[in-house]
Parts: C-alpha cells; sequence; structure tokens
C-alpha cells in the first residue's frame, strides 16, 4: 500500500471512532473498544488517533459533549445545573470552567447571546445597516466568483476543524488570500451534503495532493453576518438567519453554497475576538 493510500486508510479507521463517539458522546467510550473499532493495537492507538485527529481521544469526547451542551443551550432555556449534569460534570463550576475555555465565554452568557440573537425583520438593503447594532446586523452583499483550492470533508460534522486543519498545514496555504467553509446542500441530507475547507490563492499553488481539488464558488448576491466569538456559534447563528431573518427579508435563498469566510484564527486570536462572516446566497423572493 502506497504512502497516499495509507494515509486516507488511517483517516477512515479514525473517522469510525469519531462517529461512535459523536453518535453516543455520553457513552463511556473505553479506550480498548476505541482501538477495537479502527482495527489498531490498544498500545499503539492512542499515539495513532492523535497524529491524525490532532488532539487526544478524551479531548475528542470532551468537545464533543461540550458541542452538545452548546446545543442544549441554545434550546429550551434550562438551568445550568441540569446541562452540567446532562454532559457528564458533577457540578456546575467544573462545568463551567471547561466550556468557558471550550467557547470563550460562560455557559450563561452563551445561552442568552444565544436567546437575544434576533435579526431585523425589515431585511435591510445594501448599505442600509447604520441603525442596526453592529453584533446583530446583516448586510447585502455581492461577491466575485471565485476559484479555491479545496479539501472535502468527511465524516461527523463535529470534526470539520480536523479538515481545516489539514488544509492549513498544505505548504502553499501561507498564500491564501481567504479561508473558507463552504456547504453544499442541507447539513441534515446526509447522502447529498457536502462540505469545504476551502482556500482562495493569491497564486496558483505548485503542487498539491490527491485530497486537493479545485472548487469553483459562484457568484452573487449574500445576506452577511459577521459573527464575534467561537466557532460553537456558528450553527446557531445560522439557524437564526435562516429562521428569523431571511423570512421577512424579501429575499429566498438559491442553490449556490452557503459560505464561512475565517476572517482570523485560534492561532492569532482567542475565542472571544475570533471573527467569522457567515452567508447565505440569496435571490429576490418570488411570489407562490
Amino acid at each position: 500500500m502506497n504512502t497516499l493510500r495509507s494515509d486516507q486508510n488511517y483517516r477512515e479507521r479514525v473517522a469510525r471512532v469519531v462517529a461512535a463517539i459523536v453518535a453516543d458522546p455520553m457513552a463511556e467510550h473505553r479506550l480498548e473498544n476505541l482501538a477495537r473499532l479502527a482495527h489498531f493495537s490498544p498500545y499503539h492507538f492512542h499515539r495513532v488517533y492523535s497524529s491524525i485527529a490532532g488532539e487526544t481521544v478524551a479531548a475528542t469526547i470532551r468537545r464533543v459533549r461540550l458541542t452538545l451542551a452548546s446545543r442544549l443551550l441554545e434550546g429550551v432555556r434550562q438551568s445550568i445545573t441540569r446541562v452540567a449534569l446532562s454532559v457528564g460534570y458533577d457540578s456546575p463550576q467544573a462545568f463551567t470552567r471547561a466550556f468557558s475555555q471550550f467557547a470563550g465565554q460562560s455557559p450563561r452568557a452563551f445561552q442568552e447571546q444565544m436567546h437575544d440573537l434576533i435579526f431585523d425583520a425589515e431585511g435591510p438593503s445594501i448599505g442600509d445597516v447604520e441603525n442596526i447594532e453592529p453584533s446583530t446586523s446583516v448586510r447585502v452583499v455581492d461577491r466575485p466568483a471565485q476559484r479555491a483550492y479545496a479539501i472535502r470533508h468527511c465524516g461527523p460534522l463535529s470534526t470539520i476543524s480536523h479538515t481545516h486543519r489539514r488544509l492549513r498545514r498544505h505548504p502553499n496555504a501561507g498564500g491564501a488570500s481567504e479561508w473558507l467553509g463552504a456547504s453544499f446542500g442541507d447539513p441534515e441530507d446526509t447522502a447529498e451534503f457536502r462540505y469545504y475547507a476551502a482556500a482562495v490563492p493569491r497564486e496558483p499553488w505548485l503542487s498539491a495532493d490527491v485530497d486537493i481539488e479545485m472548487l469553483d464558488i459562484p457568484g452573487g448576491r449574500y445576506a452577511l453576518h459577521r459573527l464575534a466569538g467561537s466557532y460553537t456559534r456558528i450553527n446557531a447563528a445560522m439557524n437564526a438567519l435562516y429562521s428569523r431573518w431571511l423570512p421577512g427579508s424579501g429575499y429566498e435563498p438559491d442553490d449556490r453554497p452557503t459560505l464561512e469566510h475565517y476572517l482570523n484564527s485560534p492561532r492569532e486570536a482567542t475565542q472571544l475576538e475570533l471573527r467569522t462572516d457567515l452567508l447565505i446566497p440569496i435571490r429576490s423572493a418570488t411570489a407562490r
């Protein structure tokens, strides 16, 4: 087996482990059982997993459980203590410390922000955003068509960060002018949904590996919301855009990909300092 095929084989086996953790975050997930699932020796599994996933098994389990906690905090308002117990923490204090490190803010602050995420129901026109709070503004913008180098994400959505990390490690990645995430289709439709980590180059890359493909991102009109803070807020903010802003905006979504434009990264900014433009492709609504 050549090196590239061997690397892909390892990633697929590790992806099975991640999928098992995501499917049942609160299970015990003993190391030997996960190693058996991936067909690795328990003695070497932890090291192999860390090299492929970029984090330890324990870190993945903790991150997936805290992601579950963020979804619980987004939903019907419930006590921090109940959420903490639901994701395996013995005390709200321990949960608050872990969640704050994960999301860049306390569970209470996260919960309040998600419940207060209400967008302007009028749907502002291009440039007409002066009277909208910066934290909740939606702008309508036009973007040009772009060509990007991309890696298609395989595996659970909770491991998308691994795909972005692989792309940023590419030898030519330093020449990127923009870092994007591109979602094609409905995330709930696992058979048809596609997600890409993408880099828009300043100059053509001299070489690429078998995982890199060219991705054409159509130009056109987008609704843009600048999200401040942790990437854990992206899903909730997108849902709010679709459910609260879009229906009264005078626009409807079209078939182009939804985009995430990463303006900085955790390597250079704290969780609270992260900024991400969320872009929904839109067209004028048609009467039915």
